[in-house]
Formats: C-alpha cells, sequence, structure tokens
C-alpha cells in the first residue's frame, strides 16, 4: 500500500492530500529516509512523521486497504 493512504487508513494524518504533501515537503521517514508518498508500506516499517516542533514515531503492524476508525490504532504502535 502507498505511504500517504496508509497514512490516511491508519489516521495518523486525516486527508491523504495533506499525508501526500507532508512526504513532498520530507517530513516523513521511513525507516530513517526520506520517504515518498508512492513508497510502498509494509509491515516492520518504523515510520517518523514530523509535525512543526514535535514528532511522531511508529511501527506498522499490519496494512489494510479499509479499516474502521476504532480499529485504526491496530495498524501501527507508538515508539
Amino acid at each position: 500500500m502507498r505511504l500517504d493512504k496508509f497514512l490516511k487508513v491508519s489516521r495518523l494524518i486525516k486527508r491523504r492530500t495533506v499525508a501526500n504533501e507532508a512526504c513532498d515537503a520530507g517530513r516523513v521517514f521511513v525507516n530513517d529516509k526520506s520517504a515518498k508518498a508512492s513508497y510502498d508500506v509494509k509491515n516492520g516499517d518504523i515510520i517518523e512523521i514530523q509535525f512543526g516542533t514535535k514528532s511522531v514515531k511508529v511501527e506498522v503492524l499490519d496494512v489494510q486497504e479499509t479499516v474502521k476508525k476504532d480499529e485504526a490504532k491496530e495498524l501501527y504502535r507508538y515508539l
């Protein structure tokens, strides 16, 4: 699954266009490397997102195309 879509489905970022812009701006890192929106997310990847001065780091546990809002947090775990 594309990185921008995973960020939206997992609800780490609310909209796919915003996720796409964050990737283009170089604020999203996968396994300590700057990642493009088209990066193919796999289980075990470490995703770091920089929101201004704050940074969020998560590990991908599962990749699903669609998921309910309550189950979205089961796709990743905070590090």
